[in-house]
């Protein structure tokens, strides 16, 4: 039996991929080892899948000068001798990184035990720790075209980006009824992230009454972003977070207000949900939201709205032009051809594997 090492985490983003391989992994007889963060995010959402997880210490990965970058420094050396001992204990025969600052240690210890790695990947440009990692790669998976101007020539394939088989089986029925709302009236689903987004937050909620109007909104807010005197607006429904019950949410979507990470955005593709992006500006990031948001809006997937040009107005103008319009971006997302990124990157991981 091959056994495969899954890495990744931080955000939803760098783990939910990973969750989207498992089933054709598990149906190709891999065994399945997860190595992430001792708290992270991806523990939780990797235990449900029942796959043996093992936490390393991780320090983030920062372009700017802070004092905490020399204490990460410590803990991502300490990362690295606990993968080393985690991936001599395993011995798997390929292991395969999502990105996340979790799994430079992991990727930098596979090289050191000779074990083979793939790399995905997710935004246009590669983040800081694939950057890191793409030296001690043997092939590295990435997802928009415009992607392969910034890639090593002769290792780098283009996949896509593997999206779960469950994201596509909700009920609208079901979302409706989970958040209170009537079949009838139209629905508009915000989601900033797994950590949320103040700023978007800040702008749905100055004008909920007005679209309350025309709309339910169902708010996926962040953690302890949830407003209490807010609970009770009729056709009004508010979230932390979500798992499990997102594909029925995502369902009974008409539009979707939503950040510009990769992996929501080829969600919202394959769910053919019209949507408006609001990414990250360079100001919070390196700009790769950015990019993400305008090749969508460039394939005729969505609209854009720029961070610092958000304002409640702005927003509340563009969200009923995306609605009357919806149509167009649906034909858009419906044109493109299917690119089934799983499939792809189990073939790269069989050749890889049976290389080394």
């Amino acid at each position: 039996m091959k056994v495969i090492v899954l890495t990744g985490g931080g955000t939803s983003g760098h783990v939910t991929p990973n969750i989207a391989l498992i089933p054709k992994l598990q149906k190709s007889g891999y065994e399945i080892h997860y190595i992430g963060s001792k708290n992270g995010l991806e523990k939780q959402l990797i235990e449900k899948e029942s796959i043996p997880y093992y936490g390393i210490d991780a320090g983030k990965l920062r372009r700017y000068i802070d004092v905490k970058n020399l204490t990460d420094m410590f803990r991502i050396v300490a990362g690295f001798r606990q993968a080393l001992k985690i991936l001599k204990r395993i011995k798997p025969n390929i292991v395969f990184s999502k990105g996340g600052f979790v799994s430079c240690p992991v990727v930098w210890a596979a090289w050191v035990r000779r074990i083979p790695v793939i790399i995905h990947e997710s935004d246009i440009t590669p983040g800081l720790t694939n950057k890191l990692s793409i030296p001690f790669a043997k092939r590295i998976c990435y997802t928009f075209p415009e992607s392969a101007n910034y890639m090593p020539k002769g290792k780098s394939v283009m996949t896509g980006l593997p999206v779960r088989d469950a994201i596509a089986s909700g009920d609208r029925l079901k979302g409706c009824k989970l958040c209170g709302f009537t079949s009838i009236k139209p629905v508009i689903v915000v989601i900033g992230g797994s950590q949320g987004s103040e700023n978007i937050n800040k702008a749905i909620r100055q004008v909920l009454d007005r679209l309350l109007d025309k709309f339910q909104v169902c708010h996926i807010c962040g953690k302890g972003n949830v407003k209490s005197e807010l609970e009770n607006i009729k056709g009004y429904k508010q979230f932390e977070y979500v798992n499990d019950e997102l594909p029925d949410i995502f369902a009974c979507a008409d539009i979707i207000i939503s950040r510009a990470g990769a992996t929501t955005l080829f969600e919202i593709l394959a769910l053919k949900k019209p949507a408006l992006l609001i990414p990250l500006s360079k100001n919070a990031s390196r700009g790769d939201q950015i990019l993400n948001a305008e090749s969508f809006k460039t394939n005729g997937y969505s609209d854009v709205l720029y961070e610092e040009n958000l304002n409640s107005e702005v927003l509340l103008e563009k969200v009923f032009i995306l609605y009357n319009n919806r149509n167009s971006y649906i034909k858009a997302m419906s044109e493109k051809n299917k690119n089934n990124a799983v499939d792809k990157i189990i073939d790269l991981i069989h050749e890889v594997s049976h290389q080394c």
